[in-house]
């Protein structure tokens, strides 16, 4: 009987840029991750992605651990040689997600460079139109990070999809049912923005979450505003932040959700270098016991 707790998977993301993906899969698949989200960043460097799905399988072997979701980041909205690579990696992501077992594939919606956000939507369009369509042609799943990666609603050069006001926009334009979300929370926290109500009113559209966190601290808020030289923010490994799981995870299951947590870890500001899969494993432990589900025994 399988077990129903696992409707939710926890697992963590592994860099596929390097070639090395399917090798680190290998290493670190007996700590306990129910799943892994290969990503590249901007490009795939021509990899052949039908042969590295393989052996990213095949370093699964018979275990019980899933790849759902495929991460492709960058910007593939403008036409500088590396993002013209972000848009044809996107295509050969779509293109290549069943040789991964992948029904998904999330990223950056890109952004016209120092424009308004809304000065981005006829290209958003464009672009997004065509891959919504290749993709739904292979049952394949587009998924939008919410972040906003330094940017904000006057200028950026990454993503408009950080926000619930652009989410309206962005869907409005491609009201395609396979376009939707890679969902987190510390994304919202950092803005400042309760993350919990969102889940009850967008978890529709939420086709892959990532496990990260963050700790506001409120307290060089109020002494020194978000604007000045005292770090207000930082983005955690979960267990570590302000997140309830418990909570997010409830929400989660009472919205009908069900899919994959992956961990984004590498942005720390503590569990970091030699101690990175300190806090991942940790993490992976904190997870699973917000969700309910067995744990591993020591981290590393």
């Amino acid at each position: 009987m399988s077990n129903p707790a696992k409707s939710i998977r926890i697992g963590t993301m592994v860099s596929g840029n390097k070639g090395d993906a399917a090798t680190r899969i290998g290493e670190i698949a007996d700590l306990g991750f129910e799943s892994f989200e290969p990503f590249f960043w901007q490009t795939t460097k021509g990899q052949d992605l039908a042969e590295l799905g393989k052996r990213c399988l095949d370093a699964i072997g018979d275990r019980d651990i899933t790849i759902s979701t495929l991460g492709m980041f960058g910007n593939p909205l403008e036409e500088t040689a590396i993002d013209l690579e972000t848009l044809q990696g996107w295509k050969d992501c779509i293109d290549n997600a069943h040789h991964f077992g992948a029904t998904c594939v999330a990223g950056f919606t890109g952004r016209i460079r120092g424009k308004p956000l809304t000065d981005s939507l006829p290209r958003y369009k464009q672009i997004w139109s065509g891959l919504a369509k290749r993709a739904a042609d292979k049952g394949v799943k587009i998924a939008f990070e919410n972040c906003a990666m330094d940017g904000n609603w006057a200028s950026g050069d990454w993503n408009i999809a950080h926000n619930p006001d652009a989410w309206e926009l962005i869907f409005n334009e491609t009201p395609d049912d396979n376009i939707g979300l890679e969902w987190e929370p510390c994304h919202q926290m950092v803005y400042l923005i309760d993350p919990l109500p969102q889940i009850r009113k967008w978890a529709h559209k939420f086709f892959h979450v990532h496990g990260k966190d963050a700790t506001i601290r409120w307290e060089v808020i109020k002494e020194h505003g978000i604007f000045g030289k005292e770090k207000f923010v930082f983005m955690r490994t979960p267990g570590f932040g302000d997140s309830n799981w418990t909570d997010i995870i409830s929400e989660l299951r009472l919205a009908g959700w069900s899919g994959s947590i992956d961990i984004e870890g590498w942005h720390d500001p503590v569990y970091r270098d030699a101690l990175e899969m300190t806090g991942q494993v940790y993490a992976l432990n904190h997870l699973k016991h917000a969700r309910g589900g067995e744990f591993v025994v020591d981290p590393v």
